[in-house]
């Protein structure tokens, strides 16, 4: 989507907001299962809207809340 939305920028995003270190989320966890609330969950959209994601909406995150998902809506990859 963004060529500045790499996977390592995705999962580090995400460690920011969750409070821990990007290596401890797995590719499968569930992100909500981490503790990722809906609140935070729309400032990772609109972070990466900003980005350059601009389709993106917050049921793309919600519907499979797993970091391999999001990379691969992110960057164009496979989930």
């Amino acid at each position: 989507m963004s060529p500045s939305l790499t996977p390592e920028r995705v999962r580090a995003d995400v460690a920011e907001v969750l409070g821990c270190d990007p290596a401890a989320i797995g590719p499968e966890d569930d992100l909500v299962d981490s503790g990722l609330d809906s609140m935070r969950m729309m400032t990772l959209v609109e972070r990466w809207r900003a980005a350059g994601a601009v389709t993106l909406e917050f049921p793309d995150l919600a519907e499979r809340p797993e970091l391999a998902h999001w990379t691969a809506i992110l960057t164009g990859g496979t989930a």
